[in-house]
């Protein structure tokens, strides 16, 4: 009797057979370890539930994304043109910041969760079964790696500890964008099992089926419940950084609004700055110089002898706090006035720093003109402590306190 040769993987496939179960018939004596089909046996590994966090974490993902590309490009300078940033309303940058770090913190916790429910998809055979199923596989990668490395750099962000070499802004930024590519790659080809699982079919279904029974350990409702336990806890222990209200809940928060000089945070002192021989040197003068027709040079009492203004602004800080307090100075607009610089001028703003990322910050027009935007001398009634800009800083509204620029000494003009 002559024995037929086995068919190989490839003449399987050409006689019509799907990739997944020629694969199977083909390695499946390989199957072992955390390859055995029974090798994850908690019913806590479910389609459905690994849907939902997925949406909870699209969500905050969405929101984190949106939110810190506008935080980007109200950091990036002037030259961007039609994406600078507007003064009004004052308080957006404020709202837009905290939702920044309240969604990228609330998004670690369902990130950690989602990985433990999908992990043994890592283990799934055969280990591509078509097209759109390796799709899926490739996409996760940089979603995964891209996502942690985001979450958690961010998360030391906001601490301020640095433990890399690269620049921190510029590297999230492209990051993100990666992360997020692979996410809509990720959902494209993962709607069928969306529709499958959370749909109106499957919600019917589910309604249709018996309770889930009863075993050891969480339930798949237990497991949904804990998780957003924990993140309305991580929300509720940080937020009160931005959200005056809550900030006796903000035990895990690095900053709270109330606490530092005169009832404000501060990120960098002046000795950190190594200005503080400089700012108390008696032939200090603010200058207005560049594109104006008369250059000025003021002392600080004649800065003090010019009409004062008040304005009620926030620092808030990329980090994610941010405060609130009655500012009183001198008008930029005015002091442009007074230099016979154009209305339409833009202004660089620089500090007596030497060394540091933000020793000089820009003004467009609409912040440059606005009435609410001052060089700033007194803070709550109080002459400026040293750590918040003494002798004067720039307050403007809808700013990162990165560019609210303390330590003034001139205005370039351009």
């Amino acid at each position: 009797m002559v024995r037929r040769p086995r068919p190989s993987l490839s003449e399987k496939l050409l006689a019509g057979r799907s990739v997944g179960d020629a694969i199977d018939e083909e390695l499946g004596h390989l199957r072992a370890g955390p390859f055995d089909e029974d090798a994850f046996p908690s019913r806590l590994h479910d389609e459905r539930v690994a849907a939902l966090l997925g949406i909870a974490l699209g969500v905050a993902f969405a929101t984190c994304f949106l939110t810190g590309l506008y935080s980007h490009f109200a950091q990036t300078p002037l030259s961007i043109g039609f994406l600078s940033m507007p003064a009004s309303p004052a308080w957006l940058y404020r709202v837009t910041q905290g939702l920044h770090v309240a969604s990228g913190t609330a998004a670690i916790p369902l990130l950690l969760v989602k990985l433990w429910v999908v992990y043994p998809q890592l283990f799934a055979w055969p280990p591509v079964r078509d097209l759109p199923h390796a799709l899926t596989r490739l996409s996760l990668a940089p979603l995964i790696a891209g996502s942690i490395f985001l979450l958690f750099t961010g998360l030391l962000n906001t601490a301020r500890w640095y433990p890399w070499e690269f620049g921190f802004r510029e590297t999230h930024y492209w990051v993100a964008w990666v992360t997020v590519g692979s996410l809509l790659v990720h959902v494209g080809a993962q709607l069928v099992v969306l529709r499958r699982t959370v749909g109106p079919t499957a919600r019917r279904r589910l309604a249709a089926e018996a309770p889930e029974p009863p075993g050891d350990g969480l339930s798949r409702r237990g497991l949904l419940t804990a998780t957003a336990a924990a993140v309305g806890a991580v929300t509720l222990a940080t937020v009160g950084q931005t959200v005056r209200p809550l900030k006796d809940l903000a035990v895990l928060a690095p900053r709270l609004p109330d606490v530092g000089p005169q009832g404000l945070p501060v990120n960098r002192s002046a000795a950190g700055a190594g200005v503080l021989d400089l700012i108390r040197d008696p032939e200090y003068r603010l200058t207005v110089t560049g594109a104006v027709e008369r250059e000025l040079s003021l002392t600080l009492a004649e800065l003090q002898a010019l009409p004062q203004h008040d304005a009620d602004l926030a620092i808030t800080c990329v980090e994610g706090w941010s405060a609130g307090a009655r500012w009183s100075g001198v008008r930029v607009r005015e002091l442009l006035e007074l230099a016979g610089a154009s209305p339409d001028a833009e202004v660089r703003v620089r500090s007596l720093q030497q060394r540091g990322s933000f020793r000089s910050s820009e003004l467009n027009v609409p912040h440059a003109q606005h009435p609410d935007t001052l060089l700033a001398l007194r803070i709550d009634g109080e002459e400026l402590h040293p750590d918040h800009g003494f002798p004067c800083r720039l307050i403007s509204p809808n700013r990162p306190g990165v560019q609210q620029t303390k330590w003034v000494t001139r205005l370039e003009v351009l």
